[in-house]
């Protein structure tokens, strides 16, 4: 298939509202999880010292969200209600605009997963030290990307490294087509920063329990690790650190809605994902052994 035919890699503007922004999540954060509020698709309010993010995918019952709220001991609202549209081609302006007077080491792209990483103290500890830029944007598509990309988003800036994290919420798109999608995306990253590696994240299992989206990004995995073997300025790293326990299931303290981590669930993809950058790095600079492959 090629690019023209595939519309994970057919360059898409941004909308208010895409994937898995379209519900608000039943399942309250306290606050000390999240800081901040989210952007377009990230519907992030505070209530009564609880944050509220979104989301609960297609297939999700409103029942999921109550039941992990009575787990968490009840607190937060009760329903489910569609997420009100906000900012998202504003967004990519001001990302645009605030990269003029920039000179970050590293640029990070991608959907509400990037977004929200960057509402975390580990951001602060780990990210912040590289002058990191985050260009996330809640319910991102690998096509919403490429158009971002197009569009201003590397046109000040010359990053060492871009990390790209971004295929969950293609609902719609096949393992391939996503797949296509995120090569599309790092390929455009050689063409517009030839000095900058990219590195892909892998996509995280989601859902409480087994089901075929899981088995989608496991398969898109798979398939963007072999499409990235051997390429001189491309690096895959698997994120997922073990989330999904012995009896397939997820757990809310990792994933507070079964797809977007908490703090707790961010720390060890955000530990591993930094010691890559450094040794990317310091490869650069002449400074490290010959980079290793991470291993799965």
């Amino acid at each position: 298939m090629s690019r023209e035919e595939n519309p994970a890699s057919k360059p898409t503007p941004v909308q208010d509202v895409q994937g898995d922004g379209r519900w608000m999540s039943l399942v309250g954060v306290p606050t000390g999880d999240m800081e901040g509020s989210g952007g377009r698709g990230v519907g992030v309010a505070q209530e009564n010292g609880w944050f509220v993010p979104l989301s609960l995918p297609d297939w999700e019952t409103e029942q999921l969200g109550r039941r992990c709220l009575r787990e968490q001991g009840g607190a937060g609202p009760g329903a489910c209600v569609p997420l009100t549209p906000s900012r998202a081609l504003p967004q990519h302006h001001r990302f645009v605009a605030d990269s003029k007077d920039k000179e970050p080491e590293v640029v990070f792209i991608g959907d509400s997963l990037v977004q929200l990483m960057h509402q975390c103290e580990i951001w602060r500890e780990l990210f912040s030290p590289l002058h990191a830029l985050n260009f996330g944007i809640g319910g991102d598509g690998t096509q919403h990307v490429l158009w971002r990309l197009e569009n201003g988003e590397l046109e000040h800036i010359r990053p060492k490294i871009v990390v790209v994290w971004v295929g969950t919420n293609n609902h719609g798109h096949t393992a391939e087509q996503v797949t296509g999608g995120i090569k599309a995306i790092v390929q455009l990253v050689n063409e517009r920063q030839p000095q900058a590696r990219v590195v892909v994240l892998g996509l995280l299992p989601r859902g409480q329990h087994p089901n075929p989206l899981r088995e989608k990004n496991r398969r898109v995995n798979e398939l963007v690790r072999a499409a990235l073997a051997g390429h001189p300025r491309a690096h895959f790293l698997d994120a997922d650190p073990g989330f999904v326990h012995s009896d397939g299931t997820i757990s809310h303290h990792d994933m507070y809605d079964y797809l977007h981590l908490s703090r707790l669930g961010y720390t060890p993809v955000c530990r591993a994902l930094h010691s890559l950058l450094l040794r990317l790095l310091a490869q650069d600079q002449g400074q490290g052994a010959p980079l290793l492959e991470p291993t799965p």
